[in-house]
């Protein structure tokens, strides 16, 4: 799970990325820019879910630290 949250992260970035540049690019006459922004809501709800799942298995561990205590 250490490799496997970044490299996932990473792939949103580029997916982002790319569309960005279809946007750019292509001045809207195609659909590359949509589906490259379907391709990073698609990986981020997988990393979330995959998150979830990973803590629910016990593959992964909260910190233990406490957020808004004083």
């Amino acid at each position: 799970m250490k490799w496997i949250i970044p490299i996932v992260l990473l792939m949103i970035i580029l997916s982002l990325g790319s569309a960005l540049y279809y946007m750019m690019k292509d001045r809207g006459n195609s659909s590359r820019m949509v589906h490259s922004l379907m391709l990073r809501i698609g990986l981020s709800i997988a990393l979330f879910l995959g998150i979830l799942l990973a803590h629910y298995f016990g593959l992964i561990e909260a910190t233990g630290i406490k957020v808004g205590t004083n």
